[in-house]
């Protein structure tokens, strides 16, 4: 893997982060596959698909790739580069296909588009590594928390990355 490319992808994973999430692939996914809530641009994804090979392990990516509600017309990340005119909405589908044919690693991912919260029931695999990065409302973290922790093994790893500093969380 060249984490330098890796790196300059668009998205929203520090190259720390991402180089904690290959070691956690490394030293989890013998447990069973990895499962992410939340593709954007597949970096994240690839880091984790980065650690996958050492257990022969698919990274499974779940995103309905409208974008979440930071990313929408009007709001703080909004991004021209992927608001489609044509669908009338934020579409990172391009964006994900083109990041991921550029590494070898992208042979361990499976992208799934949905809602991740509608695959939740049909899950039937233990997961060794969930990580939970879609939307950030407290609602709907708590709703992917809720609807997938139960799909990991009992030594997998859980994982959720926050956007919000810890000091924007506490009343004034």
């Amino acid at each position: 893997m060249n984490f330098e490319q890796l790196n300059s992808l668009k998205g929203f994973m520090p190259s720390h982060e991402g180089l904690a999430l290959t070691k956690w692939a490394k030293k989890f996914l013998n447990h069973g596959p990895a499962l992410e809530i939340g593709t954007f641009g597949a970096k994240s994804t690839l880091y984790i698909a980065a650690g996958s090979s050492t257990h022969n392990q698919l990274v499974f990516t779940i995103d309905h790739h409208s974008g979440s509600e930071e990313h929408q017309l009007g709001e703080e990340y909004f991004d021209p580069e992927i608001y489609d005119e044509k669908l009338g909405r934020v579409n990172t589908v391009p964006l994900m296909q083109s990041n991921l044919q550029q590494f070898d690693e992208s042979k361990w991912v499976v992208p799934i588009l949905a809602d991740a919260n509608s695959i939740a029931p049909l899950w039937r695999t233990e997961l060794g590594l969930l990580f939970i990065d879609g939307s950030h409302t407290e609602i709907s973290a708590m709703n992917d928390y809720d609807n997938w922790s139960a799909k990991l093994h009992p030594k997998g790893a859980l994982v959720i990355h926050d956007i919000y500093e810890k000091h924007l969380l506490q009343p004034s």
